[in-house]
């Protein structure tokens, strides 16, 4: 069993191998198909850690204490009735180490774990008003700058609560939070329908920021007739 195939792949995406042994690396990779399809695997398990750690040096020490754990692993484990082949074996272990540090080390719940935007639905089929067509789809294909572009000419004249919520969630989209958190705080003391919802997003714009406390109190806000309060108690409980 190849016991550093692991370690192999983070020293190749961390850029710490020699020319020759990244040349190496890439000749095997085009020659054995199933080291490969190992190393997308690990490559997906890689870019999960980026997205659900906060900054470079969190993801840098999870690492060094997963190659650590990872050595001892691979030294006193061995497959016994199944016939594993080496990649396989490696890629195993590394999962399953994967999963219990995250279990361990509970990990606090992410934005990508809660927002769920729904579509948006400003026209009916037979209008004519292009700036709602274009702020409509480009919102619902996720291309929030243009869609900001648009809510911010049709605001101009008109200021409707609608177009302020969707405005406001592009703008947490694109990490512009002071003017989201603006636009929603005055639809949180409002009286529109979008009165929850934009309190809701308001919790989710603290979450983006990892500012835990601020998004629990928000969320302890919303009433239980919320359309989404299953979810305001999901997220209440992970941040527990």
């Amino acid at each position: 069993m190849n016991d550093e195939r692991y370690i192999l792949f983070e020293n190749y995406l961390s850029n710490e191998l020699s020319a020759e042994e990244k040349t190496n690396f890439e000749k095997q990779l085009a020659e054995d198909s199933e080291l490969a399809s190992a190393f997308e695997i690990f490559k997906d398990l890689n870019l999960h850690l980026e997205n659900k750690f906060g900054n470079q040096e969190e993801l840098k020490a999870f690492k060094k204490n997963l190659k650590s754990i990872s050595k001892e692993h691979f030294k006193t484990k061995k497959p016994k009735v199944i016939d594993f082949s080496p990649w396989h074996y490696a890629v195993a272990a590394s999962v399953t180490i994967l999963v219990g540090l995250f279990v361990f080390q509970n990990i606090n719940p992410s934005f990508d774990d809660y927002n769920n935007p729904e579509m948006a639905t400003f026209i009916e089929r037979g209008d004519v008003n292009e700036n709602l067509k274009l702020a409509q789809d480009a919102f619902n294909a996720k291309n929030y700058k243009t869609a900001i572009t648009c809510f911010e000419a049709i605001l101009k004249e008109n200021k409707s609560p609608e177009i302020q919520y969707f405005y406001a969630v592009s703008l947490l989209e694109t990490d512009q939070f002071q003017k989201a958190e603006i636009n929603l705080s005055d639809l949180r003391y409002g009286n529109s329908i979008y009165k929850n919802k934009a309190t809701w997003y308001l919790a989710l714009s603290k979450l983006k920021q990892k500012d835990y406390k601020s998004c629990k109190n928000i969320l302890l806000t919303i009433p239980d007739d919320f359309e989404d309060y299953d979810q305001v108690q999901q997220l209440l409980n992970d941040l527990d």
